[in-house]
């Protein structure tokens, strides 16, 4: 007989590169900015999500000796089981970089414009109020997920198609 228990492990990490913290995020968010992303263009911001391996803690237990009866009506004897647990991956870890707004772009008057954006498609429901916080940020992941960006830090690509920065034209 083998019996499963799993139990995952997850940890997250986001970060993203320009100057500094955005204007009006809240202190406990765990976005951190700095001077460039190796190998970019200058002058062009980029976040980086990290979605963590998912791992999972399996425990098996194995029967070692057969619970018989014996012929001369002995008394059966008690089964033995040796108990296993290793970690398995489940999930790789996933890190993606993308375009995002600089700080200088993410003005009051810009949260404030991406807070009814999102409320027009329905996934803000809050007071407009220009700051990026906690409401404002779930409800651009919930947004930025049916995208394929799992991430609360809004990209370049995500402004574009909320009609929030001009759209780059095409070639």
């Amino acid at each position: 007989m083998i019996r499963h228990l799993p139990t995952l492990l997850l940890a997250a990490s986001v970060t993203t590169a320009c100057d500094n913290r955005l204007p009006g995020a809240e202190a406990d968010h765990p976005t951190s900015r700095t001077a460039s992303a190796p190998g970019v263009t200058p002058g062009i911001c980029w976040g980086r999500n990290v979605t963590p391996a998912v791992v999972e803690t399996v425990t098996e237990q194995t029967e070692l000796k057969p619970n018989e009866t014996h012929e001369d009506g002995a008394a059966p004897q008690p089964t033995a089981y040796k108990t296993e647990t290793r970690q398995v991956i489940v999930q790789e870890r996933v890190e993606t970089q993308f375009e995002i707004p600089c700080t200088g772009t993410m003005t009051p008057e810009f949260v404030a414009s991406l807070q009814r954006a999102l409320t027009a498609r329905g996934y803000y429901r809050g007071p407009i109020t220009g700051q990026m916080n906690a409401r404002t940020r779930a409800a651009l992941r919930s947004y930025q997920s049916r995208q394929g960006l799992n991430s609360d830090i809004l990209s370049m690509e995500t402004a574009r198609l909320l009609g929030l920065v001009a759209a780059k034209r095409p070639e």
